[in-house]
């Protein structure tokens, strides 16, 4: 009996998984300064000892920092308070008190700071060891010492120490991808990414399997790149249709976006037209991001059916299409050459920008 009990207390560690989470609403508080201290020296045999009160402690700062090893903010759904400790109280004997410590708030690549409004952009942390004082802690109170003076030689006064700042922040997570998969649901697009790397998203043969970003390191030669797929678009989806437009954040850092289109479909070209006009609606620049489109699910087609819909794709998009079976593997190798040339010169791209700014300094 203990045996069984102690099997079913076990099944739910097996089976947890982590929750993926891109916005959370947190309190933050940096911490109080310490008061001042009112205090005077007595010690025998020692006549007008004077004031001796030591300062308060500046409050701690509330800091936010960027590491690696995080990728999802589910740790904010838990704990949603977070405040910096107070400055220690001065003393006697000219002892001040000691300062807060700072309070490190870590946050994954890619994490937005929002104001209450969810529109205002305070800061924003896309490189690890990244780090910033978001809020200042209060300073310390002067004890009575700090207010002696040749005409006030006993002082009975001290200081209190200052509140430290507060407010409510909204954190989003845009994903940091060398490229972004977009496309209508149930265009292939997941099944792509498990072909192409060794990510292990949920697959099946019905609309909206994915309902949260996954990503996936795709491995040519020594070179790797990081694909991030996002849940499909559908028409309307800028108004709030289907899972709207919500994780297109996802994919606004990414160099290049690949779109898969189903080729197993009768209007590709319908298909190509809605999800553009869906970036298009978005906004933040992804109908003008650098595009590859492909043909998908062509191991469902023959040979003159690939080649009527590539020419249908091609028309709509006015460049060169893939035609490629995440299924089947069929295209999969050349296409994600295709995909780490773009990203490539797009590395250089940045590169060469840094090193010109870099001359103009002074």
């Amino acid at each position: 009996m203990k045996g069984l009990n102690w099997i079913a207390s076990a099944v739910p560690f097996q089976v947890r998984t982590m929750k993926f989470l891109d916005e959370a609403k947190i309190y933050v508080r940096s911490g109080d300064g310490g008061n001042g201290c009112v205090s005077f020296r007595r010690e025998k045999f020692i006549e007008y000892g004077g004031p001796d009160g030591g300062d308060g402690g500046r409050g701690g700062d509330l800091v936010f920092e960027c590491v690696n090893g995080l990728n999802t903010l589910i740790d904010f759904r838990y704990k949603q308070h977070f405040k910096a400790p107070r400055g220690i109280d001065g003393m006697g004997k000219n002892r001040s008190g000691v300062s807060g410590k700072a309070l490190v708030i870590k946050v994954p690549p890619g994490t937005q700071i929002l104001d209450e409004d969810k529109e205002t952009l305070l800061a924003d942390l896309t490189d690890p060891g990244q780090s910033f004082v978001f809020l200042k802690g209060g300073n310390g109170g002067f004890g009575n010492t700090h207010f002696k003076s040749s005409t006030n030689q006993a002082p009975r006064r001290a200081n209190p120490g200052l509140e430290g700042e507060e407010r409510w922040v909204w954190l989003r997570l845009k994903l940091i991808a060398d490229a972004g998969l977009i496309g209508l649901p149930n265009a292939g697009k997941s099944t792509f990414l498990a072909a192409c790397s060794r990510a292990h998203p949920k697959i099946a043969d019905y609309p909206f399997t994915t309902l949260h970003p996954n990503l996936g390191v795709v491995a040519i030669d020594d070179r790797t790149f990081v694909l991030a797929d996002i849940p499909g678009l559908i028409e309307g989806a800028s108004d709030g249709a289907g899972l709207g437009t919500r994780f297109l954040g996802h994919v606004e850092r990414c160099p290049v976006l690949l779109h898969l289109v189903d080729g197993t479909s009768e209007h590709v070209a319908e298909d190509y037209e809605t999800v553009m006009g869906e970036l298009q609606a978005y906004g933040g620049g992804l109908a003008e991001k650098n595009q590859i489109v492909a043909l998908n699910k062509i191991d469902a087609l023959d040979p003159e059916t690939i080649e009527e819909r590539r020419a249908e794709l091609v028309a709509a998009c006015g460049h060169d299409v893939y035609a490629i079976s995440g299924f089947a593997g069929v295209g999969v190798r050349d296409l994600t050459y295709a995909l780490e040339k773009v990203i490539l010169s797009e590395r250089a791209r940045e590169l060469e920008g840094e090193g010109d700014d870099e001359g103009y300094q002074p």
